[in-house]
């Protein structure tokens, strides 16, 4: 059984949890050309390395951060959306 730890709920099975993606910076409505909104939203990058995700604790409904190596599926660290201090 894997194991995460929700910053707010503790250490708890990995089936209780739902991945929403990796963060990512936020596009301004006003300057952004059509062709870039369309790769924004439609291509996801297909990389090595660690990168910081959105997940969420079902049962409790909570939205938080995990730094993940994508190589090893090893959860580094769980982190408050709070904390986030310019990461994407």
């Amino acid at each position: 059984m894997k194991i995460m730890t929700c910053p707010m709920n503790g250490p708890r099975n990995i089936d209780e949890f739902q991945s929403f993606g990796p963060v990512r910076d936020e596009l301004d409505p006003e300057r952004t050309a059509d062709a870039d909104w369309s790769r924004h939203l439609f291509r996801a990058e297909n990389r090595k390395g660690v990168v910081v995700e959105w997940w969420r604790h079902v049962p409790s409904n909570y939205f938080f951060l995990a730094e993940r190596d994508l190589v090893s599926n090893e959860i580094i660290r769980t982190f408050d959306a709070s904390q986030r201090s310019g990461q994407s």
